[in-house]
């Protein structure tokens, strides 16, 4: 790597282990310094290619700059920044360096030229960001852990199968659009792999189970890098494919749908991640500059409102350990600055004007209307008004106004709840500011998008058409709000298909197993135990009789020694010959003993 480069990925992963060895003031200034030098980094790269090094005859480039990757890289830099200063107060060194950790990794991902190295970031990120989900040290967390860490074992040797296929059908390892090697199988499985950290259903599953049950801090640092990076990769390599538009618009309704279930506060922005997600996946597929470039400002976006909206439900769980919406209510008189913040994070996700959804969000439905695909429009413009219903609306106001319908159980142990600690509202502050800039000047983050823009969001004819759309929701939110009153539920995904297929598979083979078992110890127990235990039981008589013999003998030796030494005492008798006779006698006896 040349002096003129330096990788912020590096900085952060490096920077990572640096926190733990320092303690109180300076951890902290540490933990805000790292992610900070990382944006400075990324604001002040100029394009090229940088890192390049050679391995096993090939080209590795670990730094290709251009818009595409800066853009990403930006936002990047930015939710880690925004991401430490809301984990200040946590006292855990493994969450740190884990978080900054996984940020590094997906740095990695956005600068990687060559397959190789983004296959080795993309394993960094899969093994850094499932222990957010263990640090948060209990039963529910280590097992959704568990099945994080298998979906994406999963996706990675399908990676790399299919870059390992590639470099055999083409010799080369470069990274790049893959779409003039449609339809191979390198493709395919470089592809799935791609889907399935852009959790794609049915390979998404993984996500709405491990995000809600990961730390409140992890969880917001989950929200921003895996699927993203999956969608800069798509973006990179699959644009124009046209199995990504309906993919995409599927994603868009699947998620809402699911939300519509559910009663845990986290897992429902787990699944409207899906539903955003989908918008980009789509916008992927169209492949038109306004689509691409929808995709990228998307993204950026969403990472920002994302984090917002799961830092306000991650202080709700820290101040009160409640995370079902069916025993929450009334909060907004402990929590006011939450609630505000929040509503912020929430408006910019369902594309109110002058918040950051309405500038991104519309280039994509725009993209679609422009390139005659009516179907695609319309399930995109339904998802948006799912999103109003169920975050924008639903969710707050189970959270903050409506009455506590299910009391907490024991182990939750709900407290009355307090506005949480200062770090984690100056971060949720900083994110709802981005997300107020972007909105009302959006030309901030247009000039930063990989293709010239000449898209203006705030038409007429677009803003009314949204505030209709809105109103409409909302008014039908109020009138049906009997009826959508949260409720304890659990809602079946397609991880069901592999949970259930695995105990199936443990049921199929313990019966085998357990007769093989037991096949095992009757051999055992013919072969080599009973014998065993014969012989030793022969060698214990055996040893007995003699022991016993010798120690008969010795006695009846020792009684005569000892009548034969009384009569020599007494002057009875004084045969020597004897004597001598019996000394012998006792001395074979202990020879044999010994023996």
């Amino acid at each position: 790597m040349g002096i003129e480069w330096v990788h912020p990925g590096l900085l952060l992963i490096v920077g990572a282990w640096i926190v733990p060895l320092l303690k109180g003031h300076a951890k902290r200034a540490a933990m805000i310094a790292v992610p900070a030098a990382a944006l400075i980094d990324c604001l002040a790269m100029t394009p090229g290619s940088y890192g390049t090094a050679s391995f096993l005859g090939q080209e590795v480039v670990f730094g290709v700059v251009d818009r595409l990757s800066l853009v990403f890289a930006t936002v990047f830099s930015i939710m880690a920044l925004l991401g430490m200063i809301y984990a200040l107060h946590v006292d855990d060194d493994a969450q740190h360096v884990s978080a900054l950790t996984y940020a590094g990794g997906a740095l990695g991902v956005t600068f990687a030229g060559d397959l190789l190295s983004l296959y080795l970031f993309w394993e960094l990120m899969a093994v850094s960001s499932v222990l957010l989900v263990w640090l948060r040290r209990d039963a529910r967390a280590t097992r959704a852990g568990f099945r994080y860490l298998l979906a994406h074992v999963f996706g990675g040797l399908l990676l790399l199968a299919g870059i390992l296929i590639h470099w055999s059908n083409t010799g080369s390892f470069a990274f790049g659009d893959l779409g003039a090697h449609s339809g191979g199988l390198a493709w395919g499985l470089i592809l799935a792999a791609f889907l399935l950290n852009a959790a794609v259903p049915p390979l998404g599953a993984w996500l709405p189970d491990a995000y809600p049950e990961a730390t409140v801090t992890g969880a917001v640092f989950m929200t921003a890098f895996t699927t993203k990076s999956a969608v800069y990769v798509l973006i990179r390599g699959f644009a124009q494919t046209e199995l990504l538009v309906w993919l995409g618009a599927a994603m868009a309704i699947y998620g809402v749908v699911y939300a519509v279930l559910e009663n845990d506060a986290r897992r429902l922005l787990a699944y409207h991640i899906i539903s955003q997600v989908g918008y980009m996946v789509c916008a992927v597929g169209i492949g038109t500059e306004l689509a691409l470039n929808g995709a990228a400002a998307h993204a950026f976006a969403h990472i920002l409102y994302k984090a917002l909206l799961f830092m306000g439900a991650g202080a709700v769980l820290q101040m009160t350990g409640l995370r079902k919406l069916s025993e929450m209510g009334g909060l907004y008189k402990t929590m006011p600055i939450t609630l505000g913040l929040y509503m912020i994070g929430a408006f910019a996700i369902s594309a109110v004007p002058l918040f950051s959804g309405f500038v991104s969000k519309s280039m994509i439905v725009s993209a679609a209307g422009e390139s005659h695909r009516a179907a695609v429009f319309l399930m995109l413009t339904l998802a948006s008004a799912g999103t109003f219903l169920h975050t924008g609306l639903k969710l707050p106001y189970s959270m903050f106004f409506g009455e506590r319908r299910d009391a907490p159980t024991a182990e939750e142990g709900a407290a009355p709840g307090a506005e949480p600690p200062r770090n984690m509202l100056v971060a949720m502050s900083l994110a709802a500011l981005l997300c107020v800039a972007i909105g009302i000047f959006p030309g901030l983050l247009y000039a930063r998008l990989p293709h010239a823009v000449e898209y203006v969001p705030y038409t007429l004819q677009h803003v009314t058409s949204t505030l209709g759309m809105l109103a409409f929701t909302a008014l039908g939110f109020f009138l049906l709000l009997g009826h959508l009153h949260p409720t304890r539920t659990i809602s079946l995904d397609t991880d069901w298909f592999y949970r259930r297929g695995a105990f199936g598979l443990m049921k199929l083979v313990s019966g085998p197993l357990v007769g093989l078992q037991r096949r095992v110890g009757e051999a055992h127990e013919i072969v080599i135990r009973r014998p065993i235990l014969g012989l030793a039981h022969v060698v214990r008589k055996f040893d007995s009789g003699v022991v016993d013999f010798a120690l008969v003998g010795v006695g009846r030796s020792t009684r005569a020694l000892s009548r034969l030494l009384k009569k020599v005492e007494d002057g009875h008798t004084q045969h020597y010959g004897l004597l001598m006779a019996g000394g012998l006698a006792t001395l074979l006896a202990l020879v044999v003993l010994a023996l």
